[in-house]
């Protein structure tokens, strides 16, 4: 990812007249950055959105992107690695912020659920990476590891290439990429654990009939129940444990809203259960499998977060 800007300076004094492009006020002469700009936009959101989990940030985050690219001049050899370095730099910032907000956040933390066209299911790597469960662990790293598991494993980059971006030697980055992976491997042991449709068929039929035993039979000893409500709406507040309690929380929570439409959807890379109520959605529900059954059940019903939901968004790497 070699950002060819040896030759490129920043200009922020440029005078040059200005006009609109693609909802934003681009300078007059800058028509060929801004078409390279919207080709990788999707890239860059994807970028973004798996470095800070929201994609309410990440618009923000490719918006600022657009700005400071703005402000250099001069030849670029490599359009798309010059904005994806600009675009983690920005994103650190926004990471750091993000996680001072968090101190005040009511109930679980979950990313924020975006719906993805089908085809996204068909390349395994991104739809790994953009799934609850990846973004969910890579909570757990630190930046700039978080960064450089991004950069090297989802879009490619060399470690010389993720050094640029954070300001990070070789060895460095080759070190935060490897404690990444091993967090990984450590919090996701199986690999595409999205349920089957087999799985999914019996899991909403359990819970549409009431029945607590084949609920149950279908979690694992282990497992947990998270949900998101962000004190905005009814939610549990602490991760819900065992398959008993997980069951009759599910059930449960059916029976307070028994006038519902729900619909099997790719959200984030899998499939998830779409509920809505009276036309609108009201929450998300995902189900992540491991050996013996159900081991991972993750609820987002923040309002402010069920956006994404409705109209497929454009991810890429």
């Amino acid at each position: 990812m070699n950002d060819g800007t040896s030759r490129a300076h920043n200009d922020a004094g440029n005078g040059a007249g200005a006009r609109e492009t693609s909802g934003a006020i681009v300078p007059s002469g800058a028509d060929a950055a801004a078409r390279e700009f919207e080709r990788h936009r999707s890239v860059l959101f994807t970028l973004v959105y798996e470095l800070l989990g929201s994609a309410a940030d990440a618009d923000d985050v490719v918006q600022e992107t657009w700005l400071r690219r703005q402000r250099v001049t001069g030849p670029v050899e490599h359009e798309r690695a010059l904005l994806c370095r600009i675009a983690t730099r920005v994103a650190l910032n926004a990471m750091r912020a993000q996680a001072r907000r968090r101190e005040d956040y009511v109930g679980p933390w979950l990313p924020e659920p975006i719906a993805v066209s089908p085809d996204v299911l068909d390349d395994v790597v991104l739809a790994e990476s953009v799934s609850q469960a990846t973004l969910a662990v890579l909570e757990t790293l630190s930046p700039e590891e978080r960064a450089a598991f991004v950069l090297t494993e989802v879009f490619g980059s060399t470690a010389a290439e993720a050094g640029e971006a954070l300001e990070r030697s070789e060895a460095s980055v080759r070190q935060l990429a490897h404690r990444a992976r091993d967090r990984l491997r450590e919090g996701r042991p199986h690999r595409r654990a999205g349920a089957t449709p087999e799985v999914w068929h019996a899991f909403t039929s359990a819970i549409r009939a009431g029945d607590l035993a084949a609920t149950t039979a279908l979690l694992t000893g282990d497992s947990v129940l998270v949900s998101d409500g962000g004190g905005k709406v009814s939610s549990a507040r602490r991760p819900v444990l065992g398959a008993e309690n997980i069951a009759r929380f599910l059930l449960g929570l059916a029976t307070q809203h028994p006038d519902i439409s729900i619909d099997l959807v790719p959200v984030n890379g899998e499939h998830a259960l779409l509920v809505r109520e009276d036309g609108a959605v009201s929450l998300v529900l995902f189900l992540e499998t491991g050996d013996g059954g159900i081991r991972t059940v993750r609820i987002m019903r923040n309002p402010e977060k069920l956006g994404r939901l409705e109209k497929p968004v454009a991810i890429a790497r």
